[in-house]
């Protein structure tokens, strides 16, 4: 298991929603806003990830990120990603 997620699992069990679990590696840490915690993704380092594990170009993995990543809603602690 991926360190980061491992410290979020133990510290924050909710907060580890989105799949595929090979993005775990753009991870930055947990943000917090008016009480609603949420893992905090590096936009860059996830769209990179989908490129190589996909074999997307930029342009495809982009689309791809927007719609079915970051335009995803999975309930209270969905994610939130930093530009």
């Amino acid at each position: 298991m991926n360190p980061i997620r491992e410290r979020i699992s133990e510290e924050y069990p909710d907060l580890l929603v989105m799949d595929p679990e090979y993005l775990d590696a753009a991870i930055i840490g947990v943000a917090t806003r008016m009480g609603l915690e949420a893992v905090c993704y590096d936009t860059d380092k996830v769209i990179r990830l989908i490129m190589g594990h996909d074999k997307m170009s930029y342009e495809d993995a982009l689309e791809y990120f927007e719609y079915n990543i970051k335009g995803a809603w999975v309930g209270e602690h969905t994610p939130v990603f930093l530009e």
